[in-house]
Formats: structure tokens, C-alpha cells, sequence
């Protein structure tokens, strides 16, 4: 039983990083998924583009130093957090993150459905808008784990293993970041129906 287990476990990671190979094919799986999670880190489509097109280079340059330990898309997701959090400790950025909160938003959130209607659009555009404007509140660490929790649906060992950070504080992060979701949009809710 144990010499299966060591043979699979090299197939396993042979697998992976033939699948580190193919750069076009690991961007065409994971794109969407580390461009959503920096997108919602960030703030701000043009960074996490750059952001995203950053981790796939670091990814394909440093492919050998994959041990397999974790799977492909964590890997990718533990270079893009870094790679977040490098760019939010530059001064420039700080400037950049402070005007784009005092500047006005212009842009609105679409969320077609045929389905629901124009009032039901528009109560979920204005939910959907208070839930990113109390993400931005949050720290860097507590909006990263909580996009990865429920925008990603990534389990708790997961998130750990793609920050960096110890499992009892990405559960401290996320369970500040959601007190201070209910708390915040929650609020919002109170005052609307009053």
C-alpha cells in the first residue's frame, strides 16, 4: 500500500508541472479565476490585469520551483497575493488607491438576467455596490481571504496555503471581514427600510 502511494504521488506532480509547461493552456484555465480574485483585492480592473499577466510570467519563469505540494490554481493564487500585496506597499499605489477613493464612480455594475426584474436588477446592482464599497474598508489580508472564501469558494487550507498565512489567522481575517460586511451592509438595509 505504501509503495502505491509513492509512485502516485510522483505521477501527481509530473502531471502538474507538464501542465506548467503549457502557458497558453494554464492561462486559458486560470485566467478568469486569479484575475476575478486580484479585481476584488485591488480594486481597480487595470491593475489586476497587470497584476494577472505578472503572475502567469513569474509562474512560467519559475515553473521549476513548483513542488507540487498544493495544486496548480493555489500556486497561481499564492503568486497573484503577492504580488498584490507588493504592489499595495509601494507609495505610488497608496496615492493611486487614495484617489480612486475620493474620486467619483462612474461605472455601474451589470447584472443581466432575464429572469428577474428591472426592480430586482436594481436592488442587486445596489447590493452588489454596497458590498464592494465595504470591501474597500477592509485591510488588504481581510478582503483577499474574504474573496477567496466566497467569490472563489476556496476551502480554509486552502486560502492559508495561497497567503502564506496561518490557518487560525485567515479564520480571524474572515471572520472580521464578514462582522464587518453584516455589520456594514446590514446598516445600509436598516436605513433603507426605514
Amino acid at each position: 500500500m505504501e509503495q502505491v502511494l509513492s509512485i502516485s504521488q510522483p505521477v501527481i506532480r509530473e502531471d502538474r508541472i507538464s501542465e506548467l509547461e503549457d502557458i497558453d493552456g494554464l492561462v486559458a484555465r486560470y485566467r478568469a479565476k486569479v484575475l476575478r480574485t486580484v479585481a476584488f483585492s485591488m480594486g481597480d480592473l487595470d491593475d489586476a490585469a497587470s497584476i494577472t499577466q505578472d503572475c502567469f510570467l513569474q509562474a512560467y519563469v519559475n515553473r521549476a520551483q513548483y513542488r507540487g505540494d498544493c495544486s496548480v490554481s493555489t500556486w497561481l493564487l499564492q503568486i497573484a497575493y503577492n504580488l498584490v500585496r507588493d504592489r499595495t506597499k509601494t507609495r505610488k499605489s497608496q496615492f493611486w488607491r487614495q484617489a480612486r477613493l475620493q474620486a467619483v464612480d462612474v461605472t455601474a455594475a451589470h447584472l443581466p438576467s432575464a429572469a428577474s426584474s428591472s426592480e430586482s436588477q436594481l436592488l442587486a446592482r445596489e447590493r452588489l455596490e454596497q458590498v464592494m464599497t465595504t470591501l474597500a474598508d477592509l485591510s488588504p489580508s481581510q478582503r483577499t481571504v474574504f474573496v477567496l472564501r466566497f467569490v472563489e469558494e476556496m476551502e480554509l487550507t486552502e486560502i492559508a496555503a495561497a497567503t502564506g498565512m496561518a490557518l487560525a489567522t485567515v479564520k480571524t481575517h474572515l471572520y472580521r471581514a464578514i462582522d464587518h460586511v453584516r455589520t456594514r451592509v446590514g446598516d445600509a438595509k436598516k436605513e433603507v427600510s426605514e
